[in-house]
């Protein structure tokens, strides 16, 4: 059993308040700000190590809202500029990983929302997909593809060779179970994209991602955790 642990991406204390997100006084720009807040992840990471994690996973939340063309338009409209804050948050999780162990793994977990089986975003990952699969320093990317809201596989495209994707078919967010022949048919779409030894399959999101929950009883997610281990021995048998 690998050891692992879940963090929020360093773009959680940014995005939802933008231009609010600290005392001027003290930080006058985000990259300043960022600066500090790396050094908090990087000793939290080392702690972290020493106490036998092997598996980081970085909830981002912010570059799966900003490959919704509206929310786009309203941080637009705001005054910032969408795809600078998709750099900037590249290099922040990018910052806050720095120095970590090569043999660490480092999962980022793009997240469209998960309160109560609801969602905050939807939009295909092609907007940010070249840049944020390239550029993250991340073992694999953790996507959410359960519904039509996350567009098709080709953004998959642009996962380098050094890394690799598991696609979040079975949804969170319904007690209604997932065929296994529809799960087998999607991973077989999704590899004409990415080797399919590069992929990997798992729930769009956890089942807990609030203290509020989803709206799944306890055998329900057994049952969809069971279904995503017999899914997979039929497809990387």
């Amino acid at each position: 059993m690998t050891p692992k642990i879940t963090m929020p991406a360093p773009s959680t204390m940014h995005f939802y308040r933008c231009g609010d997100f600290a005392d001027p006084a003290v930080y006058a720009d985000a990259p300043a700000f960022f600066t500090d807040l790396a050094e908090i992840y990087r000793a939290e990471i080392a702690d972290l190590v020493k106490a036998g994690c092997r598996y980081v996973q970085l909830d981002e939340v912010a570059v799966a809202m900003l490959c919704d063309p509206d929310i786009r338009q309203k941080v637009a409209g705001s005054g910032q500029d969408p795809d600078r804050l998709v750099d900037l948050y590249i290099e922040a999780i990018n910052d806050c990983v720095a120095g970590a162990e090569a043999d660490l793994v480092i999962g980022v977990h793009m997240c469209r929302g998960n309160f109560r089986g609801r969602y905050l975003s939807a939009g295909g990952y092609e907007s940010v997909a070249e840049r944020f699969f390239a550029n993250t320093r991340a073992t694999h990317f953790l996507l959410e593809y359960d519904t039509e809201r996350a567009g098709d596989f080709q953004p998959l495209r642009f996962v380098p060779k050094t890394k690799g994707a598991v696609l979040g078919l079975v949804s969170t967010k319904t007690p209604a179970l997932e065929s296994i022949e529809n799960l087998q048919r999607r991973t077989a779409e999704a590899a004409k994209f990415i080797d399919l030894d590069r992929l990997g399959l798992g729930p769009q999101c956890g089942f807990a991602s609030t203290a509020a929950g989803n709206p799944l009883s306890e055998a329900d997610e057994r049952a969809k955790l069971g279904l995503v281990v017999e899914a997979a021995g039929r497809i990387w048998s």
